[in-house]
């Protein structure tokens, strides 16, 4: 990647921009989110991770309840990753656990549990790219370091009137040049970094941004144009492939049959719902789906008694819309259980490490005594 010359230094430097940021965000930012007012990189770290493509709001309670279980770094990288899964299970986003799991094992066995401050050190880390790096290094060794997550690229697309989609990798690799040519010269990196997290959380929103507020209006090229809603340019939208899922809910004297899914893939780690034929493309050649099918696979679990097709749903990944097709099936009687697969009380169902719409799906079945 270009880094920055020292004829874009000269172009781009715009100390009151730096300025502007850092005295809002001490006067107008936020500073009572409990991974702020502290140096410990650990918890500077969990924070980042959990708010890559999640809101502060969603992330509040899971970061509370991931401290309490795992204090430290060492703490997590001594537990076993289906712990970490199932303190994840609902944040979504599901390799950001695995890696963070396999982050914290690498800075206990190659940096003996203290994180390093060099940001080129620290994205080279699992899970970490280079502007969370930034991002832990500023807060928590004052390191002067640029970043550019989404919420900043979406500043500096509007404040510098950027006409191409940010996503595009000579457009991305200028705004990486703008970012540290625009970095305090002396000091408030603090401020300066979570001051531009700030505004784009909180004033320069996707929709209907606050510019009344914003610090930055007098030299945004898109207010000045009436062009806040169409910059920053979106991605070129492409077809949503959909797949469905045909899946057993088996609900056995209180229990749900759940499958330990792989490390990898779709909920890479956690548990889920048995599949009859795994995610299947949507298309004219899809088979028809039948009650037989549902029964047949469930056979190697057991007796099958009863089959019934629950109400389909939905469920949205980031590159494709899953349809789920429940069937509960009741059980005559219980096979010995394969190797991957276990009875899970329904009566601690919420401490299971299962993806969100499965968690959701079993809590519309009703009470557990239904189908005892």
């Amino acid at each position: 990647m270009k880094r920055l010359t020292e004829f874009d230094a000269i172009e781009l430097a715009d100390p009151g921009f730096s300025r502007a940021v850092i005295d809002w965000q001490r006067a107008h930012g936020r500073h009572a989110l409990p991974w702020q007012n502290t140096r410990e990189a650990y918890r500077i770290w969990l924070s980042e991770i959990m708010l890559q493509q999640t809101q502060v709001t969603a992330v509040l309670g899971y970061y509370a309840r991931f401290l309490e279980r795992f204090p430290t770094v060492v703490a997590l990288a001594e537990a076993p990753v289906e712990d970490v899964m199932a303190y994840w299970a609902g944040l979504g986003y599901y390799t950001r656990a695995r890696n963070l799991h396999a982050c914290a094992r690498r800075v206990v066995a190659e940096y003996g549990g203290v994180f390093p401050s060099d940001p080129a050190l620290l994205a080279d880390l699992p899970g970490i790219g280079r502007s969370t790096a930034a991002a832990i290094s500023a807060f928590s060794s004052g390191t002067r370091a640029a970043i550019l997550d989404g919420n900043v690229k979406r500043v500096f697309a509007r404040v510098f009137g950027v006409d191409q989609y940010p996503g595009l990798k000579p457009v991305e690799d200028a705004l990486w040049r703008r970012a540290e040519a625009l970095l305090p010269l002396e000091e408030g990196i603090e401020s300066y970094t979570q001051g531009l997290m700030d505004l784009g959380a909180t004033l320069c929103t996707r929709s209907r941004p606050d510019c009344a507020r914003c610090p930055l209006q007098e030299r945004c090229v898109a207010y000045a144009t009436g062009r806040t809603a169409e910059l920053p340019i979106r991605k070129p939208k492409k077809a949503t492939p959909e797949k469905r899922a045909q899946m057993l809910v088996m609900i056995d004297r209180g229990q749900v049959l759940l499958e330990q899914r792989p490390a990898t893939g779709i909920w890479g780690g956690l548990l889920s719902l048995p599949e009859v034929d795994g995610h299947v493309a949507l298309d004219e050649d899809s088979e028809e789906l039948d009650l037989g099918a549902a029964a047949e696979a469930a056979e190697k679990f057991g007796v099958v008694e009863e089959t019934e097709a629950l109400l389909p749903m939905e469920h949205g990944f980031t590159h494709y819309k899953l349809h789920i097709h429940p069937y509960r099936i009741g059980l005559a009687s219980r096979a010995e259980t394969p190797a991957g697969y276990v009875w899970w009380d329904l009566s601690s169902i919420d401490a299971a490490a299962l993806p969100s719409p499965i968690k959701k799906l079993l809590g519309q079945l009703g009470q557990p005594s239904l189908f005892s």
